[in-house]
């Protein structure tokens, strides 16, 4: 893992601030093992990264000649590497930008441990009450009661299952951690001027089911705050999933895109927070704070008129639609409405803004929005949320195929613009990224009171047990809020480091060595196997080739499967076997090879040949209700064994089916395939969502989840 990560022990020396007579390296010690760098034997860094906040203060705590002095000296030390040219023309050498380019290469962000004065106390208590469970357990199973022994026994077992299920329960409270993230960091490294924008482009889930129950100014706020995110426009297309083929949602998006013409610009223009306007304008705080431009106070009186009308508009829609005309509704041009009857409609898309649609009030570009209503008929199983998140996934892959997913309700708007900043941290880390299957953010609420009678911020989950959990293979998924890697949705494994070849000596009996060396073929046939996993390569080389055999170059679309067999002279008999085995991906991705090669293509991308109008097309194909018949999405694909055939293993695909609580089920399975997971917790809440403001909401919510 530390093959391509740059050594920083000499680069920067950091100022002893108890005693400037030692020299800097004299107690430096470093482990390559845990990836801790200790100066003066104080740990500095934790699991691969480098506490880097000390040197952005530097400039100002060294004096200037100090300064000028020190970066000199960083300059001649990069020099001897090659990684500073020294002809600078006979001009100054740009000492600032140097140090932003070293800045650039720190770690994107640490972990930060609890400290021990917190976690020790708190693991005392742990190791008391389970030594004192024991003891009580124990006089209650020695001292039975004989005149009611049946229960005495029920009241035993059920003891001893509560102390079990609470011993459980400790284990990811032991080492709880929490994570800093460097956003400076990430803004040097991949979005430097005049150079393409480097970050990993988003696809952003939006799922909603009946708009009169989900009032549509709330979907519409969620949406708004998605398309102002601070995050290259380009990179970013919010998908809203509706289960429930409602023209009213139909109407409020056209409404909401419209608004956004004006609403974006303005956010970006001043740099407000939260971006939702709904709770934006209803914020209790000044909102003069920090604000320097002149014109501000008459724009956003202005704005939220404008507002106010949008809510008026937004209102007669839903008043409208209380009432349904017998003959259905119809649509502005005079076409009936496909989606009159809910159980039995065509599939629909439409796109909104883009590059190709409406600009801004300013001219300039706007996320794409997409609307999409997957085919329902009867006698066909739909499976709820999981199936409508499914079905979004293969729409985004056609459309846009965004290496990673963001999933929201459509009652959780983006409360911090650069939340998705926040997780990119994370997953483009170039090391620990390739691991990560999700970013998980806490989940907070608006309009909860001030004691928080129903217990809707759930703090023992979100703040003790979610932490605990990351300091182990990470946190669960908890269906609103994630950042997904797009490739582990797919069930593919997550990337196995090659470990380094071990030290040998001739001192061993030559019998030892052939063991050793024989458990090592084995070993290795034994990962090729793995890496193979029904024609899903690892190996660069074999990644490379089926990529070629599935985007091929040229101008024809790619929708012919039997091309994928093109090019396959030349390989060894295995691998040819393996990529002749391709055409299994159909019986598990399902019949679309725009979207099998879209699962192929790693950092994501469209096809190329590929034009806008086919592509719809072939969106409309893989939400149909049919699509899903005899392919594994939603359950584990389990393949027999055939003799010259590589192994195939239980894959994950997609959201899992059949369970009221998919969202932790489909966390869990992406954790036993090896995936690690991560538990961002920004200063500033990523996401705010809606909480049951009554008994019967919150009970239904529990209960729901219980069964789950």
């Amino acid at each position: 893992d530390d093959s391509d990560q740059d050594d920083f022990d000499d680069e920067f020396q950091i100022k002893n601030r108890k005693d400037d007579s030692h020299p800097q390296h004299e107690n430096e010690e470093y482990n390559n093992n845990n990836h801790q760098w200790h100066p003066n034997g104080q740990a500095f860094s934790v699991a691969g990264s480098t506490a880097g906040k000390d040197l952005e203060g530097d400039k100002e705590i060294y004096g200037s000649e100090e300064w000028k002095e020190r970066v000199e000296k960083w300059k001649v030390r990069q020099e001897k590497r090659g990684l500073v040219s020294n002809d600078n023309g006979g001009n100054d050498p740009p000492e600032e930008d140097d140090y932003l380019l070293a800045e650039a290469r720190q770690p994107l962000w640490r972990k930060v441990p609890i400290s021990s004065s917190l976690i020790s106390p708190y693991r005392i208590v742990i190791v008391l009450r389970f030594f004192i469970l024991a003891f009580f357990l124990r006089f209650r199973i020695l001292t039975p009661a004989y005149d009611a022994y049946p229960l005495w026994l029920i009241s035993v077992i059920c003891e001893v299952w509560f102390a079990f299920s609470w011993i459980l329960d400790q284990f990811p409270k032991w080492f709880p951690i929490t994570r800093e993230t460097y956003l400076d960091r990430l803004s040097l490294r991949f979005e430097r001027e005049g150079e393409p924008n480097q970050l990993g482009a988003v696809d952003v889930f939006v799922s909603t089911v009946d708009p009169l129950k989900e009032p549509p100014i709330i979907t519409a706020n969620t949406v708004l705050s998605i398309l102002a995110v601070d995050y290259p426009v380009e990179k970013v297309c919010c998908y809203v999933s509706d289960d429930g083929a409602s023209m009213l949602l139909f109407d409020s998006l056209s409404e909401t895109a419209e608004f956004a013409r004006r609403w974006v610009p303005f956010c970006k223009k001043h740099n407000v927070e939260p971006r939702a306007p709904e709770f934006y304008f209803n914020e209790k705080i000044d909102y003069l704070k920090d604000k320097v431009h002149p014109s501000f106070v008459k724009e956003r009186r202005a704005m939220k008129r404008e507002y106010e009308e949008f809510k008026v508009r937004i209102n007669a829609l839903v008043a409208k639609a209380q009432k349904k005309p017998e003959e259905g509704w119809v649509m502005q041009d005079g076409t009936p409405w496909p989606g009159n009857n809910t159980r039995d409609h065509p599939g629909m898309i439409q796109v909104y803004l883009g590059s190709a649609g409406a600009l801004d009030v300013d001219g300039k570009e706007l996320p794409r929005l997409v609307y999409v209503s997957r085919e329902k008929r009867p006698g066909y199983q739909h499976h709820k949320k999981a199936g409508a998140e499914n079905a979004l996934v293969r729409v985004s892959a056609v459309l846009t195929n965004a290496p990673f997913i963001l999933n929201l309700d459509c009652d959780h708007y983006i409360n911090n613009s650069k939340a998705m900043r926040e997780a990119m941290c994370f997953l483009m880390d170039p090391q620990f990224g390739k691991k990560l299957c999700y970013v998980q953010f806490p989940q907070r609420f608006d309009g909860i009171d001030r004691h928080d009678r129903y217990a809707n911020r759930n703090v023992v989950f979100f703040d003790i047990n979610m932490l605990g959990l990351d300091g182990l293979q990470g946190p669960v998924y908890v269906g609103t809020g994630c950042v997904f890697n797009r490739q582990a949705l797919y069930g593919y494994d997550p990337p196995v480091s090659e470990k380094r070849p071990k030290m040998t000596c001739d001192c061993w009996p030559s019998w030892c060595c052939c063991c050793c060396r024989g458990s090592r073929k084995k070993s290795k046939k034994k990962g090729e196997k793995k890496g193979l996993l029904g024609g899903l390569l690892y190996g660069k080389k074999k990644k490379k080739m089926m990529g070629k055999n599935y985007v091929k170059k040229g101008s024809a679309p790619v929708f012919d499967l039997e091309e994928i067999e093109e090019g396959l002279e030349g390989f060894e008999e295995l691998e040819k076997s393996s990529l002749m085995s391709q055409k299994n991906f159909e019986k598990r991705f399902g019949q679309s090879p725009v979207f099998i090669a879209s699962t192929l293509m790693e950092n994501g991308g469209l096809p190329e040949g590929t034009n806008s109008t086919s592509l719809v097309k072939e969106a409309i194909h893989v939400i149909s209700c049919g699509y899903e018949e005899k392919t594994e999405w939603g359950k584990e694909a389990r393949v027999n064994l055939r003799i010259n055939e590589p192994v195939l293993l239980a894959l994950q695909i997609g959201w899992i089916y059949g369970s009221v609580t998919e969202d932790i089920l489909t966390g869990f399975k992406m954790h036993c395939r090896g995936w690690k997971s991560v538990y961002c917790v920004p200063k500033r809440p990523a996401f705010k969502g809606s909480a049951p403001i009554n008994l019967s909401d919150r009970l239904h919510q529990v209960l729901r989840w219980a069964l789950g």
